[in-house]
């Protein structure tokens, strides 16, 4: 028995938030996390995004910027989804007195992330989660890599 559906979309009208080489699958999320991510930023909190690109510091960051960062690189193809879930994690933040996220485009908090994902990975081990590890550790190394200074400021922090 085969049901058909009363009317089917042509695929170019469906929102894939991108080009016809979007059609289905990662590419398209992330085009479409991307344009809602335009959409929904204010043109300031783009405008810095520009400068860091070259070498942001991890160890002083808010969370809009992280997100706006961890973005650009979906974008550009620099990282793919899958990748960028322990940053995309880091970016979030709720309230302990209303137990509802706190908007990171009104957040200026300055957070160490680089110290942040090292006590991930911490947690991580004291629960046996390996493949949270292992992410975390990626997106530590990226981070080091991406800033360069990055691990030396962290690791005098944390004294190693």
């Amino acid at each position: 028995m085969k049901i058909q559906a009363p009317y089917s979309m042509p695929p170019q009208t469906q929102p894939t938030g991108g080009t016809a080489t979007n059609a289905g699958g990662a590419s398209s999320f992330a085009s479409m996390l991307a344009a809602a991510t335009n959409t929904t930023a204010a043109a300031p909190a783009a405008a810095p995004a520009a400068g860091e690109d070259d070498r942001p510091d991890f160890t002083s960051m808010t969370r809009q910027q992280l997100f706006d960062w961890m973005n650009q690189q979906i974008r550009s193809g620099k990282m793919s989804l899958d990748e960028s879930t322990p940053f995309l994690g880091m970016t979030m933040k709720i309230s302990a007195a209303t137990g509802e996220p706190v908007d990171m485009a009104s957040d200026g908090e300055r957070i160490d992330f680089v110290a942040k994902a090292r006590g991930g990975i911490d947690g991580a081990l004291e629960r046996r989660d390996y493949a949270l590890l292992a992410r975390l550790q990626a997106a530590v190394e990226r981070m080091v890599n991406t800033q360069g200074t990055a691990r030396t400021a962290a690791e005098s922090r944390l004294g190693t």
